[in-house]
C-alpha cells in the first residue's frame, strides 16, 4: 500500500494574497490540483490524503469533485507548524496503513513534479527504506555568520539540496515524529531533517531545479511560464 500525503496547511503569507497560495490558480487550475494529478494518475500510488488548511475543505471538496480525483480519499486538519501537519496526516491515515506501508509527503505549492520524479522517489524508499527527492548544488556556496560576509567555501560535492516528494516506510516515520515529541522537538519542519535528527539517514532520489516550492509572488510568473513551455511545446517539463 502506498498513500501520498499532500501538505496544504500553510497559509502563505510571504505571496501577499488573501486565499491561500495552494489554492492559487494559474491557468485556471488550482496550485493544488496541478500536484494531485501527478499521484492521481500514478500507477503505484493507491490513495491520497490531504492535510487541509481548516474553512478550506469545502474548496478542496469541489476541486476533488471538478478534477475526479478517485484517490483523494482522506482529508486532514492542518496543524499549528509544517511539523504538526505533517504529524497529523501520518496519523489521519494509520486506518488503512500498516507498518510496512510506504507514506509519500510531499508539498502541495510544488506543481511542477514529474512522474519520473515520483517513480525514482517509490524505487529508492523501496530499496533503501526512504528516498528524498534532491538536485545537487550547482553554485558556489560560502558559509556566513552575520548574512552579510564571508570567508568559508563549501565544497558544493559535500551538499545536496532536499525537495518534496519524500518517501517512507511508515512505521518508520511515525516512530520518528513520535520519538520527536517525545524529545520535546516541536518545529522541525521538514520530515528529513526531522528524520536525521532522530539519528535516521536519508537516501536521495532523484529531483529537478525546476521542482520549485511556491513561497514569493514572483513565484507564480516561473510556474506559469513553465506551464506555458509545457503547452506550446506539448511536452513534459525537462527532468533536471
Amino acid at each position: 500500500m502506498i498513500t501520498a500525503i499532500l501538505l496544504a496547511g500553510g497559509i502563505g503569507k510571504r505571496v501577499g494574497d488573501p486565499t491561500p497560495k495552494q489554492f492559487l490558480e494559474i491557468k485556471g487550475k488550482p496550485i493544488i490540483a496541478y500536484a494531485l494529478d501527478y499521484f492521481q494518475n500514478n500507477q503505484y500510488v493507491d490513495r491520497i490524503a490531504v492535510v487541509c488548511l481548516h474553512t478550506w475543505e469545502e474548496r478542496l471538496s469541489e476541486i476533488k469533485e471538478k478534477y475526479n480525483y478517485t484517490k483523494l480519499t482522506h482529508v486532514i486538519p492542518g496543524g499549528k507548524n509544517g511539523m504538526e501537519s505533517t504529524y497529523n496526516g501520518l496519523r489521519g491515515i494509520a486506518d488503512v496503513m500498516h507498518e510496512d506501508d510506504m507514506v509519500i509527503i510531499h508539498d502541495a505549492v510544488r506543481p511542477l513534479i514529474s512522474e519520473d520524479i515520483v517513480d525514482d522517489c517509490i524505487y529508492i524508499c523501496k530499496k533503501h527504506g526512504n528516498a528524498c527527492s534532491s538536485v545537487a548544488m550547482q553554485e558556489t556556496i560560502v558559509r556566513t555568520n552575520d548574512g552579510i560576509s564571508g570567508n568559508v567555501n563549501i565544497d558544493r560535492s559535500d551538499v545536496m539540496r532536499v525537495q518534496t516528494p519524500q518517501a517512507y516506510r511508515y512505521g518508520d516515520i511515525l516512530s520518528k515524529y513520535e520519538q520527536a515529541y517525545k524529545q520535546g522537538i516541536t518545529d522541525s519542519v521538514y520530515a528529513n531533517t526531522l528524520y536525521m535528527e532522530m539519528g535516521g539517514r536519508i537516501f536521495f532520489s532523484r529531483g529537478s531545479v525546476y521542482n520549485l516550492k511556491v513561497t514569493m509572488l514572483e513565484d507564480l510568473d516561473y510556474i506559469r511560464l513553465m506551464l506555458e513551455f509545457n503547452d506550446i511545446h506539448k511536452k513534459k517539463i525537462p527532468p533536471a
